[in-house]
């Protein structure tokens, strides 16, 4: 999956957490993108079985969409707790963090993951 695919499913992910019944338009809003761009991007998803859109137009994420939702989801927060406690500003680290979930390998956010677990107890 690409990094604007795992954008969307995050961004589904965190506005189902926030209320039910999302729709296209509060993707497109929460992402400033435009409506026909979020509309092609959601039947890609919905094709590779990461969500499914009901009669109404709200989205839900499918099991395997919420899987890769909450584990993109857990790498931005923990990534942007990582910057924080090493005196980045959170809304700085968030943005940082936005960036790094993409890229980093497995292995680099278990040892982040680890790290900022082991710092968080010390606090």
């Amino acid at each position: 999956m690409r990094e604007s695919g795992e954008d969307y499913l995050e961004t589904i992910y965190i506005l189902n957490e926030k209320r039910a019944g999302v729709h296209a338009v509060d993707v497109a809003e929460a992402l400033n993108y435009s409506k026909p761009s979020v509309t092609r991007a959601l039947r890609l998803l919905k094709d590779g079985g990461y969500i499914e859109i009901d009669i109404n137009n709200h989205i839900r994420l499918t099991e395997k969409g919420l899987k890769k939702a909450s584990e993109i989801f857990d790498r931005h927060k923990t990534i942007t707790e990582f910057w924080v406690l090493h005196g980045v500003g959170r809304e700085k680290a968030e943005k940082d963090a936005c960036l790094m979930e993409h890229d980093i390998s497995d292995e680099t956010f278990e040892r982040i993951s680890e790290w900022v677990e082991q710092n968080k107890k010390a606090r």
